[in-house]
């Protein structure tokens, strides 16, 4: 199934930082018991592409990679099972990699001139990141407005209390967050609050 309808499917994207590869397959598991059945693992720790390989070994989860900074991260996320790449930022090099191996990507933008750098390698969906931090949903609809047909994953400084504004924007095709299994839920291993958190996120996704 194509990236796009499989996100718009979702709605949100967990964005996990996990520390013990072995609390990636439970935490995945919790996700996917409260609806989310989608785990976007960043490369924000030495866990990051053991903790993908286990997470993936259930094929009826997404995961991905994110915080993808260099080719040979998104080489061990492809070989781990990633099944899609997040960059907080336009990299080249990382997003030809992706193109060249047909590994679906999500580059990081904020600014009308990296947007235009995506629709030139003709991707057809960026993140918008931080996207609290550049105007949130606003700014987002403006750059929306001017790019139309390319879909947008917004991610930074969103939550259960905003995420409806983005959602609202016809270009959003899903939200990432973590706070539905922050750091402190995961250390804890509290998957039953995991799964609490996540199904009320989707159920406010879902309006």
């Amino acid at each position: 199934m194509d990236l796009i309808i499989e996100l718009e499917a979702l709605r949100i994207v967990p964005v996990v930082v996990i520390e013990d590869a072995a609390d990636a397959a439970p935490l995945a598991q919790a996700l996917k018991a409260g609806g989310l059945p989608c785990a976007e693992i960043t490369f924000r720790t030495k866990a990051a592409a053991a903790a993908i390989r286990a997470a993936a070994a259930d094929p009826a989860i997404l995961v991905g990679a994110g915080t993808v900074l260099t080719v040979d991260q998104a080489k061990a996320a492809a070989d781990a099972g990633a099944r899609f790449l997040v960059s907080p930022g336009f990299g080249p090099k990382v997003v030809e990699w992706a193109l060249a191996n047909r590994m679906p990507i999500l580059p990081g933008v904020c600014t009308p001139t990296e947007v235009q750098m995506a629709l030139e390698y003709g991707l057809p969906a960026v993140k918008f990141f931080p996207a609290g931090n550049y105007g949130g949903a606003k700014t987002l609809k403006a750059l929306a407005a001017v790019y139309g047909g390319l879909r947008f994953v917004p991610t930074g400084g969103i939550d259960a209390a905003n995420i409806g504004e983005y959602l609202a924007i016809k270009a959003v095709a899903a939200c990432g967050g973590s706070w539905i299994c922050s750091g402190e839920l995961i250390k804890a291993k509290a998957w039953g609050e995991v799964t609490r958190l996540t199904a009320a996120a989707v159920a406010a996704a879902r309006g």
